[in-house]
């Protein structure tokens, strides 16, 4: 069995705010559970919706929650050159195609089929690009899931088991359709980038919040295809404003007030179902007392 390594990996389009320190103290908390170590990797591969500075100002706020990284950190924005060779590795096996599509485009295919994509759920791509450009300009790269489950003689019906949420399954064929690796705008997709990201530091265990379990059948794709191994998934609920939507920066969360960083803890702490330490136990009893709630819960894992 590899040694545990979990991560935690912020965007840096602004300060943490209560739904990521769930994320943030979930994972930390199940590398500790399982003696293992804790990586924090700052996603930054989305230029465009940066904040200058979030970075450094993320890293200062987990160092007041006591929440401290083991080793250096790393940042997407210094790897690009691992995404390069993982997309050549795809294009070598004939397993991605360029894409001239627009979401206009794309949403007029699917117009034009009847179709009409739910609230907050992703388009599924048609394929128009699938069998050519037909003289337009390829402007990303996607890929070509059947073809590679295909050739790898899987089903389109991806299982996975969460330590959290259970036995989940998804069709990535009929539900994702083929997604993007590369962006028209030359910036790496985040599903490439965060597998790729993931083995290249040996993360054995991934924690994270539970609107990213629907990613998480397209991504063990990709660690197929690629030849890396597959980590082992837990979700978290999800911190909620007031009309009942996921609290994220997009949506105006705000950020930590860290005046009392252990009120903080707690909150997060009560969003995980732990059990509430005494009123008077400090930062460090009340982050013992809550890794021997979740090693209770989660255990090491086999």
């Amino acid at each position: 069995m590899r040694p545990y390594i979990g991560r935690f990996a912020p965007s840096p389009t602004g300060d943490l705010h209560a739904g990521s320190l769930v994320a943030a103290l979930a994972s930390w908390l199940d590398a500790r559970a399982h003696d293992g170590l804790w990586r924090v990797r700052i996603e930054d591969v989305d230029t465009p919706r940066c904040v200058e500075g979030a970075d450094k100002r993320i890293l200062a706020q987990l160092s007041q929650l006591g929440l401290v990284p083991d080793g250096q950190v790393e940042w997407q924005s210094r790897r690009t050159g691992f995404y390069a060779q993982a997309l050549a590795t795809l294009q070598a096996h004939g397993w991605v195609y360029p894409c001239a599509c627009s979401r206009q485009d794309i949403a007029a295919a699917l117009a034009a089929q009847g179709l009409t994509p739910e609230r907050h759920a992703s388009a599924v791509y048609p394929g128009t690009c699938r069998a050519g450009l037909q003289g337009r300009t390829g402007r990303a790269w996607r890929l070509d899931l059947a073809r590679v489950l295909a050739d790898l003689n899987e089903a389109p019906l991806v299982h996975w088991e969460d330590r959290w949420c259970g036995a989940q399954a998804q069709d990535v064929v009929a539900e994702v359709g083929d997604f993007v690796l590369r962006r028209a705008d030359g910036l790496w997709a985040y599903q490439l980038a965060v597998v790729v990201d993931d083995a290249l530091q040996g993360v054995t265990h991934v924690v994270r919040g539970e609107d990213l379990c629907d990613n998480t059948a397209r991504q063990i794709v990709l660690q197929h295809a690629l030849g890396l191994p597959t980590p082992r998934y837990l979700h978290v609920p999800l911190v909620r404003g007031a009309n009942g939507e996921k609290l994220s920066k997009q949506n105006g969360a705000q950020a930590l007030d860290l005046s009392d960083p252990l009120a903080r803890l707690r909150e997060a702490a009560a969003v995980l179902g732990l059990p509430q330490a005494p009123a008077q136990a400090g930062r460090e009893a009340c982050l013992t007392a809550w890794t021997q709630a979740w090693a209770a819960r989660f255990g090491p894992a086999p």
